[in-house]
């Protein structure tokens, strides 16, 4: 037994199966789409493969002069790291300005305030250093420096 369709449905909806067959123009779009999707698919697997690749160390990214002991670490560069001050590393800086800086003679006032781009300060603190850098702006620090080259005394 049927059930009765409402009469609002018109006549050639209720005479149509539920299941039709593709056309032609409905291939064509089908293959389009399923080579589009295999083209992404593809893209995907190759960026991953390529970003997975093991990188091979260049000689021009590391510095031509740089030096590493264990009392000394850095750029020997004097013409770019040409200042240099020597005091008690500690850690921290004065509002938003450093992440380090040294404590010497004379108070506050006298401390230098450090930030690298080239070594890792954080091994030397509380150890009497010598840091040779660059000289950069500051608006609360009365000395902030980049530091290219840290020795311990």
């Amino acid at each position: 037994m049927q059930n009765p369709v409402p009469a609002s449905v018109p006549q050639s909806i209720q005479n149509s199966p539920i299941v039709q067959k593709f056309s032609d123009s409905n291939k064509k779009n089908l293959y389009i789409t399923v080579f589009a999707i295999l083209i992404i698919l593809a893209g995907i697997a190759s960026g991953f493969f390529l970003s997975n690749l093991k990188k091979r160390p260049s000689s021009k990214l590391a510095a031509p002069s740089a030096i590493q002991t264990k009392n000394e670490v850095g750029i020997t560069d004097e013409k770019t790291f040409k200042d240099s001050a020597e005091g008690v590393l500690k850690e921290g800086g004065i509002e938003g300005e450093g992440m380090f800086h040294l404590e010497r003679p004379g108070g506050d006032s006298q401390n230098v305030y450090l930030t690298s781009t080239a070594v890792d300060l954080g091994s030397f603190i509380d150890k009497k250093v010598q840091v040779w850098g660059q000289t950069i702006a500051a608006r609360k620090a009365g000395w902030l420096m980049d530091v290219g080259k840290i020795k311990m005394l």
